[in-house]
């Protein structure tokens, strides 16, 4: 059983009733789930996971309209469901604030993700928010939701808006060529290790946020990218051609190899985007399908900001 089987079951075992007798003029009107931080809500969660942090609690998510008082009282009834469940304790939830789980109002959930309490971005926003926090936002499963104001605020934010995605896939690529295409050859011809390591690191991290983009889902917190890459549907063999970038030297002989891999890497990400017709550039060099890429962003004023305004 997984941490949000988990969560589910102890919410339909115990906090379903909690609510349904304690709470049954608002038990229609809050939404419950678990999502946000934690493996456990992006299905990630295994044994090294249950360490920290897991625990079968869930998440209740107040509108507006439920006073302090009730929201105290419905804090104090959800301490008091059972302390075990499934093999597990429940973690002690604080008083003074700043938990994962239990009580909490949709508004505070959702500043605390996006700086807005109803989820609503500007355009500056979406190209600024780091996606790990979006991904937060959206990730794990809503149990109950009968007036569906939390959900539709998820469903808003599942989707960025494709200029946006467009914008800041243009900034990956550009970033991807510099590093990967351009620097590392060049850092190792001056005999820079470090640099070139740094230059190949670089080239890494902007392949992994341009392959999520090519996916349309948000990037994970960093310790989790290379799970979720996998797992995505388009691009995932790219995983391990990453992962000996990142861990293998740059010596003479490897070093070329890296070079080659690289150029395999760009083939791959262009290929996805002039399957997607994001592109009109006819060549090996992402710096050229960078420019295309944002060439084909509709909105005049986000077309005409800099390149890398959304990385």
């Amino acid at each position: 059983m997984n941490g949000i089987e988990l969560s589910k079951a102890f919410y339909e075992a115990h906090g379903a009733a909690m609510l349904h007798e304690q709470f049954p003029e608002w038990e229609a009107r809050v939404a419950v789930g678990i999502c946000g931080e934690g493996s456990e809500c992006c299905g990630w969660d295994d044994e090294v996971s249950r360490d920290h942090d897991v625990s079968p609690d869930f998440c209740i998510f107040l509108p507006d309209a439920v006073d302090e008082k009730t929201a105290f009282q419905m804090e104090r009834a959800y301490a008091k469901l059972p302390k075990q469940f499934g093999g597990l304790q429940r973690l002690r939830i604080s008083p003074v604030g700043g938990n994962r789980r239990g009580v909490l109002r949709m508004r505070d959930f959702f500043t605390a993700k996006t700086g807005h309490p109803d989820g609503a971005l500007s355009l500056r926003d979406w190209l600024t928010l780091p996606e790990h926090y979006l991904l937060e936002a959206t990730n794990g499963e809503i149990f109950r939701d009968d007036e569906g104001t939390f959900t539709a605020i998820r469903q808003r934010l599942a989707q960025m808006p494709e200029d946006v995605r467009r914008k800041k896939l243009a900034g990956h690529l550009l970033l991807m060529a510099q590093a990967g295409q351009y620097n590392y050859t060049r850092c190792l011809a001056h005999g820079e290790q470090a640099a070139a390591q740094l230059a190949m690191n670089e080239f890494v991290c902007h392949t992994l946020a341009a392959a999520f983009l090519l996916n349309r889902r948000y990037l994970p917190y960093y310790k989790w990218q290379f799970r979720a890459l996998r797992a995505l549907p388009r691009l995932s063999e790219l995983g391990e051609t990453l992962e000996l970038l990142l861990t293998t030297d740059n010596s003479p002989v490897m070093a070329q190899a890296k070079a080659d891999l690289v150029e395999d890497t760009a083939g791959r990400i262009i290929t996805a985007l002039q399957d997607e017709a994001l592109t009109d550039a006819i060549c090996g060099d992402l710096e050229k399908h960078a420019y295309s890429v944002n060439d084909h962003v509709a909105d005049a004023n986000l077309r005409n900001t800099h390149i890398l305004a959304g990385v």
